[in-house]
This record gives C-alpha cells, sequence and structure tokens, in this order.
C-alpha cells in the first residue's frame, strides 16, 4: 500500500470550507522541502505579496527536516507534509504559540478522522501510545523572518503526519516512530484529514487574534505533565532533572529540578525517566 487516497489541488480545493487558510494553494508531486520552498518565494521580490495562508503540500519530500534539522523521511503518497504562511502581529515570545495552535489542530483533526488519541511531547512532537509505548507520529517546524521591529515578518509552519506508512517503512530513531495506520490498524483518508486539520487550525488561530490562548488546551496535551523528566540542551553538555510541572503562557516548559528550584526552559531536548 502506498497511499489510501490521492491528494491533489483540485481535490482538496473543492473539499476544503476554510475562509483564508488555504486559499492561496500549492500542490508538489514532489519536492526537496515544503518549507524550504516557502522560504525561497518569501525571499524573491513577490515574496511581500504571498498572502498569509498560503499552503503548500507535497506527497513526497526528499529533503524533509524536522527541530533541530533532523530528517524527515516519508515514502510517496503515505503522509500530509504541508507549509503555511502566517504573519502574526505578535511579540516573538508569543510566536510560540503557532507551534500549540497546529499541535492542537492536529490532535483535533485525528481523533475526529481516525478516532486516535494524540498526546504533545514537549514542545513540537506529536504522540500515540502503540502497545503502551510512546510513538512520535508527527513533527511541527517554525521558521521566521525577524523585522528590524522585533517581530516577525512572516512565520511558516511547517507540519508532518505519519498517515498510512507501513510499519517496515517507519524511521529508525531514538523516539519511536508509528503512523496513523500502524496504531488504528486501517489506512486513514487523508483528503479529509487534512481539511479538517487547515480548518481547526483557522478557527484557534483567529480564536488567539481575539485574546484566546492556545496553551492552557495544549498543555493538557503534554504527555510528560508531573512526570519525571531530563532535559538535555543541543548546545551543551549539562542538563536538568526533575518534575515537569507545567508551562508558562508561552509554552517553556517549567520543571523543578532535583534541588526544588523551577526551571524555566526554553528550549531542549525531553525524555521521560524512571522515578527514583
Amino acid at each position: 500500500m502506498t497511499s489510501y487516497q490521492a491528494l491533489s489541488k483540485s481535490a482538496v480545493q473543492a473539499a476544503l470550507r476554510t475562509k483564508w487558510i488555504g486559499r492561496s494553494f500549492h500542490f508538489f508531486d514532489s519536492i526537496g522541502s515544503t518549507n524550504l520552498f516557502l522560504k525561497a518565494q518569501l525571499s524573491a521580490p513577490h515574496g511581500a505579496f504571498i498572502p498569509a495562508g498560503a499552503v503548500y503540500l507535497t506527497d513526497y519530500q526528499h529533503d524533509g527536516r524536522g527541530r533541530l534539522s533532523r530528517r524527515w523521511e516519508a515514502p510517496p503518497g503515505t503522509s500530509l507534509l504541508l507549509s503555511v504562511l502566517f504573519r502574526p502581529p505578535w511579540p516573538v515570545q508569543q510566536t510560540n504559540w503557532l507551534t500549540m495552535m497546529a499541535a492542537l489542530a492536529a490532535a483535533e483533526a485525528i481523533e475526529s478522522q481516525a478516532a486516535l488519541k494524540i498526546a504533545v511531547k514537549w514542545p513540537n512532537d506529536l504522540m500515540i501510545l502503540v502497545d503502551e509505548v510512546w510513538h512520535k507520529v508527527g513533527g511541527i517546524l517554525l521558521e521566521g523572518d525577524l523585522a528590524e521591529d522585533g517581530r516577525f515578518r512572516s512565520v511558516i509552519l511547517g507540519i508532518g503526519i505519519n498517515v498510512n506508512i507501513l510499519p517496515t517503512d517507519l524511521p529508525q530513531a531514538v523516539t519511536p516512530a508509528a503512523s496513523l495506520f500502524m496504531a488504528g490498524g486501517k489506512p486513514v483518508p487523508r483528503l479529509p484529514l487534512l481539511c479538517t486539520f487547515l480548518a481547526r487550525l483557522e478557527a484557534i488561530y483567529d480564536a488567539a487574534l481575539q485574546g484566546q490562548s492556545p496553551q492552557p488546551a495544549w498543555q493538557e496535551r503534554l504527555m510528560m505533565l508531573g512526570q519525571p523528566v531530563q532535559v538535555s540542551s543541543a548546545s551543551s553538555d549539562l542538563s536538568i532533572k526533575g518534575i515537569a510541572v507545567g508551562t508558562d503562557a508561552w509554552g517553556q516548559l517549567l520543571v523543578q529540578d532535583e534541588t526544588g528550584v523551577l526551571q524555566t526552559i526554553a528550549a531542549g531536548d525531553v525524555t521521560l525517566r524512571e522515578a527514583q
């Protein structure tokens, strides 16, 4: 099985019920990376005129990347791989809300279309329990262009969801990978999943513009809350051990370390560990 349902520009545009996300829509059978392509488009003379909500979708990425430049691999026709352009009016710190919005929209879409419960591994991984083990089923990557006034001119939200990948085709990684097909035992139609995701993303974003923070609902989905964790940094050998007690308004992880001090973590890799 390579796909349950082919995607095309015409099929998506006919099915999409959003007001502004996806009204500018671009589809590629194959591309290096939707994020990299959109970034190049934004750097071109016409880049300032690309509308917020523009969607770039592909059936196959041969240079897909996740956080910390980690490769994101998926066989053709088996996943949702896309980038969405935003031009948020917020300060830089608040832009982290976009990661929360994407995670919430993806979780709600998957639960609606595949009846599978989704959790979030801080800060940007979509997780699912398979045989009582957490597996990664998707990931989110934000890339922004910072203006002189300290706000982003544009933010590219990239997301990949493993939909109908066979277990034998899933990449080997430190965090085990899964697909919706593997977790649920049956193929999931990608078109309604995509359209539901974009509709929920639009609704959550519009609510945020009216002042409704996505942080409380996003925090409720964090798989490590109340659990012993270890946080490591890609830029140093230092690590923090403690209990994940919550997040702040901007999504930074709050960890009470082994000395009782509350640490605020802006970036890093978090792993669950056995309680001592």
